[in-house]
């Protein structure tokens, strides 16, 4: 049975990942018949694959086929594999849209015979730039009437409407297909979205032939050429089986059911697979992971059950007790000292409160600031800034995960907006009083300086123009105008001395330099948009200092924006997509890439995936998803708002319209008792899954009044009744 595919099932830290890479080094340590032709090509030149058009591929054989359910695990299962086998083996790791998007990429002249599809190059939209685009070609059929009936807005709309392509998609259901789906699942009673299931169907399919046309690829698009159209086509087959002798795949309980087609095909193919299995650890429901659908793989596969721990976790002595209190609030049961209660009448006590424990914890060294998880349901702004205060004036560095701000919200991604607005004309209205002066606040301060590199710290100077005398600047010396905002020199301001030299010579520079941009845009000496966001960096805010990474991260996701921004435009003046496309100048398309921004709707992630030095030392902020999809462990965890309702909700982390393509129900209403029983579901396995990645303690953090002043009543408020009470516990 050795060379059996394998499916490993186990709890969260059972050690399957381990075992899965144990069993990859058996499979290519022995002689097998199967994997034999691999070590036979190691080393030689590999023929080019031809693709039907005589296209020259020259890849070089991968042998095994990695996946994992997101980039992070990714990476880790990556570095894994790589120090396991000391990387004498050929292996390619991805997610599974990772590698449909690198799939149908590779083989697109393949899919342009097959579809008819005009010969160009795809690009793949962002999902920011897919609904804009959404939104405009579906402009006439979004009236306002059909948004009244609706109950929402346009943006909001759109984005559930393109959301159910990806579900579908997702699920191995065609576009044409979503309507039927629709019309089962969205019984009069209960559409919610109170729009015909045809109208929706007909959204998606004008809006897939559209992209089609263009060359455009969304996630929802590529997911549907690469199960519908690639992976049914005997001649990639036969190119599949050629590169792959293996697939290993971890955590496919979070995997859409079209991987299973994958897995599938490779196993019909004469592969060899391994699999992992958590049901404690499904974290994707709701965003197009079918569990249940990706259990029946099982079935080709010799099933090995993982049962021991071979960490220390609290998931055996508390995960029954914790669930039997939620199921039955009349048990008399009182939780192990391994649970502790931080209980509070207001949630701003709350906060005070759980991070004045961490720091006396930490403090008297209880604890280590990386052994520390504060794990929420939802973390609004207020909680993860006062929570983060608190920690950093004591001198705890904290990571928050997956924290993507709004790249609107950093100040230099603001004043290089203003620039923009400066040298190219028709940009006036979107400059006022308070941007300009914020302008040469971010622009005289020229980068961020490191001042203690064993520390690894970074202090950004103050600038040379204060804010009170940018705001006198731009009182006096900011002339708008709809077409061309200017500014005048220093002196224009009667009592400019009040401006001092500092300032005045800052201002100075900077005017010249707009000046000298200006006329460089008239010669046409500056070829982009893009070109002139780089010089403003280079000259004003990088100047050859090392920036902190939350500033270097949101300046990189701004260029690299821009420029996704303007390949997108070009391809449609190309194409000639809209009628207005042909008459709009340059000067609209800046001023929509503004706007764009300006809605929030694009991020950056502020901090490292893999901190190093004294801020890899760091007290972890996280909600749940983001938790439970790190697959990160902590010996102390501090459960924020326990008694929120929000702890059996699915949230954000839950699309409209995800049950409707469930494979074993698919179409099929979903009504309120599924509802309940989806919640219990999601409840046991969060506790099951939390408590398996926590070894020492549990503190179980309740405010009786929300943020909004309400009475909290969750779920899990039993718990509460139960905990041990902090004020009786020595810290």
């Amino acid at each position: 049975m050795i060379f059996d595919s394998m499916w490993i099932v186990g709890s969260s830290r059972s050690g399957k990942t381990t075992r899965l890479i144990e069993q990859f080094d058996m499979w290519m340590e022995t002689e097998n018949p199967i994997l034999s032709p691999l070590s036979r090509k190691k080393g030689k030149h590999n023929s080019s694959i031809h693709t039907p058009n005589n296209v020259h591929i020259n890849q070089t054989l991968s042998g095994f086929l990695v996946l994992a359910a997101n980039n992070e695990n990714r990476r880790q299962l990556s570095d894994q594999i790589i120090a396991s086998t000391y990387g004498k083996y050929p292996v390619r790791c991805q997610t599974p849209l990772g590698f449909f998007q690198d799939e149908v990429i590779l083989f697109w002249p393949l899919l342009i015979k097959s579809l008819q599809l005009k010969a160009q190059f795809p690009v793949r939209l962002r999902p920011e730039t897919e609904q804009e685009l959404a939104t405009k070609l579906w402009g006439e059929e979004l009236d306002e009437e059909t948004l009244r009936r609706a109950g929402m807005g346009e943006s909001r709309l759109v984005r559930r409407v393109l959301d159910l392509l990806q579900l579908a998609a997702s699920a191995g259901v065609i576009t044409e297909d979503i309507t039927t789906v629709l019309t089962s699942a969205l019984l009069p009673q209960a559409n919610i979205t109170n729009l015909e299931p045809e109208f929706l169907g007909n959204l998606l399919l004008n809006w897939r032939n559209w992209c089609l046309r263009q060359g455009f690829l969304t996630y929802g698009i590529v997911t549907e050429l690469y199960s519908q159209y690639l992976l049914t086509d005997t001649q990639y087959q036969q190119q599949l089986y050629k590169r792959y002798q293996g697939v290993l795949a971890d955590d496919v309980q979070d995997y859409p059911a079209v991987a299973r087609h994958l897995f599938e095909s490779l196993l019909e193919g004469g592969a060899v697979g391994g699999f992992t299995y958590n049901p404690d650890g499904i974290v994707r429901w709701g965003l197009g992971a079918d569990p249940k659908y990706m259990e029946g793989l099982a079935a080709r596969c010799h099933q090995e059950i993982l049962t021991g721990f071979p960490r220390d976790n609290l998931a055996d002595m508390l995960a029954a007790p914790m669930m039997e209190l939620v199921t039955e609030p009349m048990t008399l049961l009182q939780l192990p000292q391994a649970v502790q209660l931080i209980q509070t009448t207001s949630r701003a006590q709350l906060l005070r409160q759980t991070a004045q424990t961490i720091v006396q914890a930490i403090h008297t060294g209880q604890v280590q600031p990386q052994e520390v998880a504060i794990i929420a349901p939802g973390l609004d702004a207020i909680a993860r800034y006062t929570i983060v205060e608190i920690l950093n004036k004591q001198g705890i560095p904290v990571t928050s995960l997956n924290d993507q701000r709004p790249l609107i919200s950093s100040p230099q991604i603001r004043a290089l907006l203003t620039v923009l607005a400066f040298v190219y004309p028709g940009l006036g209205r979107l400059v006022d009083r308070d941007g300009v002066a914020e302008m040469l606040v971010v622009l005289s301060t020229n980068g961020g300086k490191r001042v203690e590199e064993e520390k690894n710290e970074f202090v950004t100077p103050s600038p040379r123009i204060d804010p009170v005398r940018a705001g006198l600047i731009a009182d006096y010396c900011f002339v708008p105008h709809p077409d061309i905002p200017n500014l005048l020199p220093a002196n224009a301001f009667e009592r400019w001395d009040r401006l001092g030299y500092a300032a005045t010579t800052a201002y100075d520079e900077i005017l010249a330099w707009l000046t000298q941009q200006r006329s460089q845009y008239e010669l046409r000496s500056i070829p982009s948009p893009i070109s002139l966001l780089d010089r403003a960096i280079q000259g004003f805010l990088w100047n050859g200092s090392n920036l902190p990474y939350d500033q270097l991260a949101a300046l990189r996701e701004l260029l690299e924006t821009a420029q996704h921004y303007w390949e997108i435009d070009t391809r449609l003046r190309q194409n000639q997509a809209f009628t207005h496309t042909e008459n709009r100048d340059k000067h609209a398309t800046i001023a929509e890439f503004i706007k764009l921004l300006r809605r929030g709707t694009i991020t950056a992630n502020p901090y490292p995936v893999r901190p190093l030095g004294p801020r890899s030392n760091a007290v972890t902020l996280a909600t749940i998803f983001q938790y439970r999809s790190s697959r990160q462990s902590h010996p102390w965890h501090f459960w924020l708002d326990i008694g929120s309702p929000l702890w059996a909700k699915g949230g954000a982390a839950t699309l409209f319209g995800a049950t409707y393509f469930l494979l074993d129900r698919l179409g099929e209403p979903w009504t309120a008792e599924d509802e309940q029983w989806s919640e219990t579901q999601r409840l046991q396995r969060i506790l099951a899954d939390l408590l398996a990645r926590v070894s020492t303690r549990v503190y179980l953090c309740h405010s009786e009044l929300a943020v909004n002043g309400q009475e909290q009543l969750g779920p899990l408020l039993p718990l509460v009744n139960s905990g041990v009470s902090l004020e009786t516990i020595e810290i």
